[in-house]
């Protein structure tokens, strides 16, 4: 018997299907009533309704938002991965056309993550990601190196390294491997040193020149390769020298941190608090000013224009600053003056050194603006250096208290140059290893070697 829902012929209307009441008014849908079921009984139409849902049988599957995975179907859907089918012509073989690419949404799982987050969390969250980007741009990419360089930030560009390379070079001698070795090293040293604050260095060439010939002042080329690096760098105020047979042994230190921020405390000015060469001081004589009758100057710090270390002979220039200041200029000229060094120059050993010290000895107004150092906080010795007297804490290089420069001075009259150099150099690398360099070597590469008895560099 067919059911079709066509309209019925009788007049009035109604329908034409077997079991509906033609006398109804048309409506889409049956009235609430009974009908006899396939065994003659009455049936109402909200139980047959009832019956069709499963609920006098067992219970079916729900669609109508109940489950878990109803509710729930949107938020899962998005976070599985889509596959992308296009055809990609780049594939000759016919049947692989249909291979697609392994997509994941990811930007959708970020706005899922974000959307379960509540309001503290979203606040924390984007304070770590403000942490991690300041880390990145300072620490590792190279924007680092510039704001520390700046004045108002890091102060970098207030200071200037002179490195003294190619000792012995020029008409003088052939330099050999182990000489070369000493420049590489100590010139890498340096160069790692002013990347990671922010300083410039300048490497002066002390070979031999035509330009110092004819007085025979090439050592003395020192003093006029500050003059020109003053010129060079308008903004620097101090300019840090170092001889070649130095090495930075403590590269975390800054300057600023390490002397300038607490100068008053580092610096003394009264000689006598150690003097190997005996100098008197302060100087008496009833034309000097009160200042040049003080052992201590004027007492003020910003007045210090020249700071350098004494060792177990005297002054010691491997390792000085100077600042630049009018009184600097006046300096470097008398310091640079012909005249003296024409008649004291056969006298004078250590040339522009010993020329210092006959200066701050005659000279009152270099007293009043020098200050000296400890030796150990600039220019720490190697204990084969000053070694009559055996060591003296004073002077030479203690591992313990992590000094910051060792200068292996006078290393070529009888020493080892090269094999100091590389010692204080490997000393160093493993005083400043990170984290995860000591977890190789304290832990891992131990633990091997008593596994196995052989030595292991990770």
């Amino acid at each position: 018997m067919s059911l079709s829902r066509s309209p019925s012929p009788v007049p009035g209307g109604g329908w034409s299907s077997p079991g509906l009441n033609i006398n109804s008014s048309g409506r889409s849908s049956p009235a609430k009533s009974s009908f006899s079921g396939p065994n003659g009984g009455a049936v109402t139409w909200e139980s047959a309704r009832l019956k069709s849902q499963g609920v006098s049988g067992y219970p079916s599957f729900s669609t109508q938002n109940q489950g878990f995975f109803t509710r729930h179907m949107r938020r899962i859907s998005s976070s599985l991965p889509s596959f992308n089918v296009a055809a990609d012509d780049r594939y000759a073989e016919k049947e692989k056309l249909g291979r697609g690419r392994w997509k994941v949404p990811l930007l959708g799982r970020v706005r899922a993550m974000i959307a379960r987050m509540g309001r503290k969390g979203k606040i924390r969250a984007l304070i770590a990601i403000l942490l991690f980007v300041c880390y990145l741009l300072f620490y590792i990419t190279p924007l680092w190196y510039y704001w520390r360089r700046t004045g108002w930030l890091g102060g970098g560009e207030k200071f200037v390294i002179i490195l003294a390379a190619n000792i012995g070079g020029g008409v003088m001698e052939w330099k050999g491997a182990r000489e070369w070795a000493i420049e590489r090293d100590s010139v890498r040293n340096k160069r790692k040193y002013v990347a990671r604050w922010g300083y410039d260095l300048e490497i002066v060439d002390m070979s031999t020149k035509k330009r110092y010939a004819h007085e025979w002042r090439e050592s003395w080329e020192k003093v006029d390769s500050i003059r020109n690096s003053f010129r060079k760098y308008p903004k620097a105020e101090w300019i840090w020298w170092l001889d070649l047979n130095t090495f930075v042994m403590e590269p975390s230190y800054s300057l600023q941190h390490h002397l300038f921020n607490n100068l008053e405390k580092h610096v003394y000015r009264d000689i006598n608090e150690f003097n190997p060469l005996n100098i008197t001081h302060p100087l008496e004589a009833s034309y000097l000013d009160p200042e040049s009758l003080s052992p201590v100057g004027d007492g003020n710090v910003d007045s210090v224009n020249l700071m350098l270390s004494q060792d177990c002979s005297g002054f010691n220039l491997g390792s000085f600053f100077i600042r630049r200041s009018e009184w600097t200029d006046r300096l470097l000229d008398i310091w640079w003056d012909p005249v003296a060094y024409e008649q004291k120059h056969m006298e004078w050993e250590h040339k522009e050194q010993d020329a210092l010290e006959q200066l701050y000895t005659t000279q009152p107004w270099i007293r009043s603006h020098t200050a000296f150092l400890p030796q150990r906080m600039i220019n720490s010795f190697p204990t084969g250096a000053c070694s009559d007297n055996g060591n003296d804490t004073r002077i030479h290089y203690n591992q313990d208290e992590r000094d910051f420069v060792v200068n292996m001075a006078g290393c070529e009259w009888g020493r080892d140059c090269w094999g100091e150099m590389y010692n204080f150099r490997e000393l160093s690398y493993y005083l400043n290893r990170n984290p995860w360099e000591r977890f190789k070597e304290d832990l891992v590469a131990v633990i091997w070697f008593k596994l196995t008895g052989q030595k292991v560099k990770l």
